[in-house]
């Protein structure tokens, strides 16, 4: 059963497929740009407008300091008295979320809860790390803005998903692994549960208890994400834009955040865990009910957006990226990435 779903539910094909007609969307406006990587001078303020092998913390950086949690970088190797120093410097209490300073769709991103865990997830990796405060508001969206550059430049909000983390409801009964057996969404998370946290499998849940399986709002790792689209208003475009603004070179990006309630996020009231530039995508289409056809002619017009913010760019004097220099770049990341597999 689980198998036909993964055949015939798109949300579950892998990335690779899912994107076969975005490769043609890519290749028609770089075509019409006559330059293969003409969206990275969007984001002139990200390394190929982020479309890979960014770095996290240079781009917190670039954000609004009350929006952001507490976040520390530390070296590859650091010494661990030297990071559990900085953490209390800081405040960062545990459990804390801890993720590679470059990756993405949530690579090696884990909610840590101790010191001892710590130590052993950073001697693994030799590499930047990003350590931030586990953020306990209750609800997590990502927000996709773009803001067209010069004075009066127009800005808008195109996409908005609320995510439903993934978890199991009890009956006094079942097993977690049988709970997760119910449902494809979690019945495929099944192995990775094998590998990573075999001894949840075997908890029989109170009847009605709820147990969240997944802290981590991703996609990949079973987050149901919904269309929030509706929650784009007057209200929150006006709390929205002024934030935007302030983020100097970045015309088109995602914020993944967490929020008091989607009441608050339409004030503008949030924390923002991370974000993402030009393949960002627009989240809400992969909510279940939006459908294939629909997902793909909403990912059209955001290609269409970020064509039109290059045009606009290039009319400034702000060029692409050469295309030397970026395959140089895409190398690097290339070689990094062999480092953590």
């Amino acid at each position: 059963m689980h198998f036909f779903t993964r055949l015939t539910q798109w949300e579950y094909h892998p990335w690779w497929l899912a994107n076969i007609p975005v490769y043609g969307f890519w290749l028609w406006f770089a075509a019409r740009a006559r330059h293969l990587i003409f969206f990275s001078n969007v984001n002139p303020a990200i390394p190929l407008g982020g479309a890979m092998g960014e770095s996290k913390w240079d781009i917190l950086k670039l954000l609004p300091p009350e929006i952001l949690p507490k976040t520390i970088q530390i070296e590859g190797g650091e010494e661990f008295e030297k990071v559990m120093a900085d953490l209390e410097q800081v405040g960062i209490p545990f459990p804390l979320i801890a993720k590679p300073d470059v990756g993405e769709r949530g690579f090696l991103v884990k909610k840590v809860e101790n010191p001892e865990a710590l130590h052993k997830y950073l001697s693994r990796w030799p590499v930047k790390f990003i350590l931030q405060e586990f953020l306990t508001l209750p609800v997590e969206v990502s927000v996709l803005y773009h803001v067209f550059p010069g004075e009066g430049g127009t800005f808008g909000i195109s996409s908005v998903c609320i995510k439903e983390f993934l978890s199991v409801r009890g009956d006094g009964r079942s097993s977690v692994r049988q709970l997760m057996a119910q449902n494809a969404r979690s019945a495929f998370q099944v192995p990775r549960f094998e590998r990573d946290f075999p001894a949840v499998l075997g908890k029989i849940p109170d009847p009605g208890e709820t147990v969240l399986l997944e802290p981590i709002g991703n996609h990949s790792r079973g987050t149901k994400f919904l269309n929030g689209n509706s929650l784009i208003t007057p209200e929150m475009l006006a709390a929205f834009e002024p934030i935007c603004r302030q983020i100097p070179d970045v015309h088109y990006a995602r914020f993944d955040l967490k929020c008091t309630s989607v009441e608050a996020l339409q004030r503008g009231e949030f924390k923002v865990m991370e974000l993402n530039g030009i393949l960002g995508e627009p989240a809400h289409i992969y909510d279940p009910s939006h459908g294939m056809f629909r997902a793909y002619r909403d990912l059209y017009w955001h290609w269409r957006l970020l064509f039109r913010l290059h045009r606009v760019q290039r009319k400034r004097g702000i060029l692409p990226t050469p295309l030397g220099e970026a395959l140089r770049f895409a190398q690097g990341y290339f070689q990094y990435k062999k480092q953590l597999i």
